[in-house]
């Protein structure tokens, strides 16, 4: 088993802060290259007129999923080490409600708005400091919605162990789901295009 590498201590915290950091720039050129530094790109989804997005980021889950799972069955990783968030499921359900609203909003995600505001576009920086706003109200209302913050825990779950399926079956599932929203989305962008007569970006 050679994998993950900072699990098996081939490097330290400080190496993996430097990778993480040139992972990230690289992560960001290739958002703000597919388009995903603007607004107008990111909200289009929400009206079916260009579904990059939803294609782009179900693509990428697909792909980074079919990988580890094949490395798994090679033995080249041990996703039992694969580092997991913790799941508590009506903080997080309400978390994304939220995140999601002022996705539809404000036309970005906190990952594109950081793009976007490298970028030195005016929508993002107002966007980027109404998060810090909303970051620094969560911090002073915390000890009030502490309990209901750490309700819900489930532990560690993933989808084979929560339906009591193989990750294979899942990795299938999931792949399907993945042609039926690529499908849904190419209809959805062309009935828009007859219904606006405009062509998908």
């Amino acid at each position: 088993m050679n994998a993950p590498f900072f699990k098996f201590d081939y490097f330290n915290s400080d190496v993996s802060l430097i990778i993480a950091f040139v992972i990230g720039i690289a992560f960001g050129i290739a958002l703000e290259k597919g388009g995903f530094g603007r607004a107008t790109i990111l909200a289009s989804q929400f009206y079916f007129t260009n579904m990059r997005v939803l294609k782009v980021m179900f693509t990428a889950i697909v792909t980074a999923m079919l990988g580890l799972y094949f490395l798994s069955v090679i033995g080249f990783v041990d996703l039992s080490l694969v580092y997991l968030t913790q799941t508590n499921l009506l903080p997080m359900a309400v978390g994304g409600f939220i995140a999601g609203l002022g996705f539809i909003i404000g036309g970005y995600c906190p990952g594109t708005s950081m793009v976007a505001l490298a970028t030195g576009k005016l929508d993002a920086m107002i966007f980027v400091g109404g998060m810090i706003f909303g970051i620094l109200v969560f911090g002073e209302m915390f000890p009030g919605i502490e309990e209901f913050f750490n309700s819900g825990f489930m532990g560690t779950v993933t989808l084979p162990s929560y339906f009591n399926l193989s990750y294979g079956l899942v990795v299938f599932l999931v792949v399907l789901m993945a042609i039926g929203a690529f499908t849904a989305a190419e209809w959805g962008e062309k009935k828009m295009a007859a219904k606006t007569g405009k062509e998908v970006l």
